[in-house]
């Protein structure tokens, strides 16, 4: 005699239909991306945040650059929050997770931020030797500017730090 065993498993689906251009159920690019605020409760994120303000901070102080010497601390600045600005955005938003391609992020990131830390360095040496000790006007700001400059460099030097242990922890997002 055969025996016949039958399983019935049940399930629902439930289907909403949000704004047009919004967010899709197929499981794309935008459906993935959510905001991730608790990151920037971590260390690194606190770090980003400070690189941000120190940076709006050397721009606002170095603007308009009156040589060459600030003209290439201005670079430095603006190259810096450019690319900070998109890595907060990038964390913010979770692009990283949603993009979901064979990159190891932290050793891009770690290499970025040690490209950004050595021209910082380099920038408010060249900004502090060419104000320091002039009586020109401009000098105050600009000094200021070059101060700032050194913060900015030790939040980028710290953030090198951070993603160096997490490279080294082996971390790959």
């Amino acid at each position: 005699m055969v025996e016949t065993v039958v399983n019935v498993e049940r399930t629902t689906t439930t289907t909403t239909n949000g704004p047009p251009g919004g967010p899709s159920s197929d499981g794309g690019f935008w459906s993935a991306i959510r905001l991730n605020i608790d990151y920037f409760r971590s260390v690194p994120g606190i770090i980003k945040i400070v690189e941000f303000v120190l940076g709006i901070i050397c721009m606002a102080l170095a603007a308009p650059p009156l040589n060459s010497a600030t003209s290439f601390f201005m670079f430095v600045i603006v190259i810096s929050f450019i690319i900070t600005i998109l890595l907060i955005a990038a964390y913010f938003l979770g692009i990283r997770e949603a993009l979901n391609v064979a990159v190891n992020w932290i050793f891009s990131e770690l290499i970025t931020t040690a490209v950004l830390t050595l021209l910082y360095f380099i920038g408010f040496i060249v900004q502090l030797a060419r104000w320091s000790e002039s009586g020109a006007k401009g000098s105050g700001s600009n000094t200021a500017a070059g101060v700032f400059g050194l913060f900015n460099f030790l939040a980028y030097a710290a953030g090198t730090y951070f993603l160096f242990l997490a490279h080294r922890s082996g971390a790959t997002h």
